[in-house]
């Protein structure tokens, strides 16, 4: 009887991962799902569920590539150089002094400022041996990434819509205050393919500050770990090199495109399925508090920009 409930409880988590890769569902409603099921039920595949959220994020990623044109990748990396310089080190300067403030553990402030400043969970992993922080710092820092890129799946939609952002504008938006690229690109696609190409285009290459920031990192750490490139970022770049020389297979690489959309969906159900109620009580109120208000700054000061015109 025990396994048999046991069986019926993992054939309904995969049924509805299953379900995650059909038009059916949307990018919102998968995390919410993964999450209450959890909550509910208890994830029946915690740890194949971690290991799978990982390689698909990176799979969909590369697949993403095959939607954008190369060109573009280097045009929005060379205009946003100066943009990019200023605001990673002003995020990661004003979380270290939020940090000290509310009194936060010095490598659980440094992963949360980093990830928001970059791109959330990829940044933290990159930056976490750097520092060498424990497993429950690198927990708790993922913990409020996730939490926050929840909230921005609704919350960034409705403002944008609500201020008459055009694709183009919600997308730098998007890529500049949204911490994981899975959330900037399902955030983005509520304004169109172009926003969730140019999002997409702008998150990858502001990841590829990863590497600098780590080893000046690890300069002041003392650290003998270096960052390396994401072998996803090279898959990336390398499909957008493809899908720029070989424009007379446009429709295969569209296909591909739209299948990573899909893989993509059903990592935001698996990343809801690894959150639970228990890890969230463990983060306290402290760091959750320090994020938030980091994150509320930079988005205001960032959306306040780009209505400017200065962005």
């Amino acid at each position: 009887m025990v396994n048999h409930r046991i069986t019926i409880h993992k054939a309904s988590y995969v049924l509805l991962l299953a379900v995650c890769l059909t038009p059916v569902i949307g990018s919102g409603t998968a995390l919410m799902l993964g999450f209450l099921f959890t909550a509910l039920f208890g994830n029946p595949l915690r740890e194949h569920a971690a290991k799978l959220s990982k390689w698909a994020l990176k799979c969909a990623v590369i697949g993403l590539g095959f939607s954008v044109d190369v060109n573009q990748v280097l045009q929005v990396g060379r205009d946003s150089i100066v943009l990019t310089l200023v605001s990673i080190t002003a995020i990661i300067g004003l979380g270290e002094i939020l940090t000290q403030w509310l009194r936060v553990a010095r490598n659980t402030g440094l992963l949360i400022s980093f990830g928001t400043a970059i791109c959330g969970g990829s940044a933290i992993a990159a930056m976490a041996p750097v520092i060498k922080a424990k497993d429950d710092e690198i927990a708790v820092a993922l913990a409020i990434v996730f939490a926050l890129n929840a909230l921005a799946l609704f919350i960034f939609p409705v403002v944008g819509h609500y201020f008459n952002l055009t694709e183009q504008q919600f997308a730098y938006w998007a890529a500049l205050a949204i911490h994981d690229t899975s959330s900037v690109v399902a955030a983005s696609a509520s304004f169109g393919a172009a926003s969730v190409a140019l999002a997409t285009t702008i998150k990858l290459t502001r990841a590829m500050w990863i590497i600098p920031y780590t080893a000046i990192a690890g300069v002041f750490w003392k650290s003998e770990e270096r960052a390396s490139i994401p072998l996803f970022i090279v898959g990336f770049v390398l499909a957008a090199l493809v899908n720029s020389e070989f424009p007379q297979y446009q429709s295969v690489w569209s296909a591909l495109s739209t299948g990573a959309k899909h893989i993509l969906i059903m990592t935001l159900f698996l990343i809801g399925s690894g959150m639970s109620l228990q890890t969230l009580k463990q983060v306290g109120p402290k760091p959750f508090l320090m994020a938030i208000i980091l994150w509320i700054i930079v988005s205001s000061l960032m959306l306040l920009m780009i209505i400017d015109g200065v962005i």
